[in-house]
């Protein structure tokens, strides 16, 4: 695989991940905005957290180019779900 065509598959990565990462915290602010107990926003937070380190910390054994190329697709996930569902 040519590093081009890894570092394309590694951003389209980031990007869903970051959908994925966004969409829960979109969840964790309408739970803290309704009050729903402390439990489910630390829980949510918590597995973002988690999350993050997990993926990014495989994608960093690959290098430094698919990971930047990884985060730059999380930076446009991140645009993408500011622009439709407003910002936080």
């Amino acid at each position: 695989m040519t590093r081009a065509l890894l570092a394309s598959l590694l951003a389209l990565t980031g990007f869903g991940f970051g959908l994925l990462y966004f969409l829960a915290v979109r969840g964790t602010a309408a739970r803290i905005a309704a009050r729903a107990g402390a439990w489910a926003p630390l829980l949510l937070t918590a597995g973002r957290l988690i999350a993050a380190l997990v993926v990014f910390g495989a994608i960093a054994r690959a290098g430094a180019v698919p990971l930047l190329a990884a985060f730059l697709g999380f930076l446009a996930a991140r645009f993408a779900a500011t622009r439709r569902w407003g910002a936080a």
